[in-house]
């Protein structure tokens, strides 16, 4: 299976997570939102990230992927059946998407993708806006979300922590770490989920670009 995006997106990152904790081999094709490549867009009308290629199928956007892929790879269960629990896991989901995409993307697009990745000046004042006026509250709510919990929805890992912590770890690429001084329960949680080895691989791959990435631009 090919996914098409880069896992820096927490949109691309949540497919290709989701995929793997599925237990599927997937292939990572580097590709930029808006691409015009004709290929691109013949599975991505909309130049959307991420698309999916599976065999002769194709999808693009990575809640239409992960509802195809929890369909047709049901175990393990990433996303309840139970109505409560599912509507949970909705919900984080959701939250992740809108939510803490929005706040995440104002720090990461103004300090990290436009000046080291598009060349063009980042709104410094915006992602600071964004950091002081609107993060906490999203790591206040996350922070009790979590408190003496192992997952946000019911007793297994979910689509919920997929979510979550694929904006999360986005995000933390344009701001700082969280810190157990602070947040002592998100910490723990956040440090657990990009343990598993899904996110971790992922996550390393990322670093390794930027870190590539600054240096040349400094």
């Amino acid at each position: 299976m090919k996914i098409y995006g880069s896992t820096i997106s927490p949109f691309v990152r949540k497919a290709v997570v989701f995929a793997e904790e599925k237990g599927l081999a997937v292939e990572l094709v580097p590709t930029a939102p808006g691409d015009t490549a004709p290929a691109f867009r013949a599975i991505s009308p909309f130049g959307q990230i991420p698309a999916m290629v599976d065999d002769d199928f194709t999808l693009a956007d990575s809640s239409a992927i992960i509802a195809y892929l929890e369909a047709k790879h049901p175990e393990p269960v990433l996303i309840p059946a139970d109505p409560r629990l599912r509507g949970r896991t909705i919900w984080f989901d959701e939250l992740a998407d809108t939510v803490i995409f929005a706040t995440g993307r104002t720090m990461l697009f103004n300090r990290v993708v436009g000046p080291l990745l598009r060349g063009v000046p980042g709104d410094a004042a915006a992602a600071d806006n964004a950091e002081r006026d609107q993060w906490p509250a999203i790591l206040a709510y996350l922070e009790q979300a979590v408190t003496g919990r192992d997952f946000l929805v019911g007793d297994g890992f979910t689509l919920a922590d997929i979510a979550v912590t694929s904006a999360l770890a986005s995000s933390l690429h344009a701001t700082a770490p969280i810190e157990a001084a602070g947040h002592p329960e998100l910490a723990r949680y956040l440090d657990n989920m990009l343990a598993r080895p899904a996110f971790a691989r992922r996550l390393e791959a990322e670093r390794g670009f930027l870190a590539k990435v600054r240096s040349k631009v400094a």
